[in-house]
């Protein structure tokens, strides 16, 4: 039913990764391949290419649907309907900035110390001479087809790069003094395509997938049991998303408790748990959390 295209490149294994634990598995002959499936009724066909060319496919219809990052979407002016975001990068659930970088050895502090004319090196032209026209500079734009921050001093005065730690800019002698931007990763549709009932409908129910799986990284279902002693004490230990599911355990006085928490926070949780009257507790991970 959607032809959806997906990003080739640094979002690449985390994309595919993202769709295998939503048990929609992305199949190719090869590591290579820019043309895949996947085994389900809602999805015709899948292609992978750049993220940067992803936005201008899914608007001009070529594709329904794809996943790619805002900074592509407004660098490219691209009329795509937003299905919504899938909060994860190429290392974490940080979103990337499109940064203003200078020199550390420099004395600028902000935009508006740069001089007229400005150099500046960036994969963001349009992005970029937006961002100076706004804040009344003019700008000496120059196109980078990748090692942006190397180009500093030697070739322009500054960067307009995208960040996720800002580890790589910092290594090489660079400071950010602004975010233009910051972009998380988007699933994406084309406006013709969402004003199909059905088409529309599975374009939500497959987003929906993805998100549960996003919402489900880093928590764990916990359960256990309690006495009517002890319920409220353990109850009130709990950092439910909502409230605890309680049910009173068969032929005994006592209830058991379930509970989805952080999993950052089991360490010291279930000891927790245990000090205040807590028995049999098992801990369980979660796939999906459908809101």
């Amino acid at each position: 039913m959607l032809k959806l295209v997906l990003p080739k490149g640094s979002l690449e294994k985390a994309t595919l990764d993202l769709f295998f634990e939503a048990d929609l598995p992305v199949k190719r002959s090869s590591a290579v391949d820019y043309q895949a499936l996947v085994d389900d009724p809602r999805i015709h066909s899948v292609r992978i290419l750049r993220p940067q060319e992803i936005p201008n496919y899914v608007a001009q219809g070529i594709f329904d649907c794809g996943i790619t990052g805002r900074d592509w979407v407004e660098e490219t002016s691209s009329e795509v309907v937003s299905v919504g975001e899938l909060q994860y990068s190429k290392r974490s659930a940080q979103p990337i900035r499109v940064v203003l970088a200078v020199p550390s050895e420099s004395d600028f502090k902000q935009v508006s110390d740069l001089p007229q004319g400005v150099k500046v090196s960036t994969e963001y032209p349009e992005l970029t001479a937006k961002f100076f026209k706004a804040h009344g500079i003019t700008a000496d734009i120059h196109l980078s087809y990748g090692a942006t921050e190397a180009k500093v001093p030697d070739i322009v005065d500054c960067v307009v790069d995208i960040i996720e730690t800002g580890r790589a800019l910092r290594a090489a002698g660079l400071r950010v003094i602004d975010t233009i931007l910051t972009s998380y990763t988007e699933f994406i549709a084309n406006p013709q395509t969402c004003q199909d009932p059905e088409k529309l409908h599975a374009l939500k129910q497959i987003y929906s997938l993805l998100l549960g799986v996003l919402e489900a990284r880093g928590q764990a279902l916990l359960k256990l049991n309690v006495s009517a002693e002890k319920l409220q004490e353990v109850i009130d230990l709990l950092p439910a998303m909502k409230s605890p599911t309680v049910n009173e355990l068969f032929g005994e006085e006592g209830f058991a408790v379930e509970s989805v928490v952080p999993k950052s926070q089991i360490n010291l949780l279930i000891p927790a748990l245990t000090d205040a009257g807590a028995r049999d507790i098992l801990e369980f991970s979660v796939a999906k959390i459908i809101p």
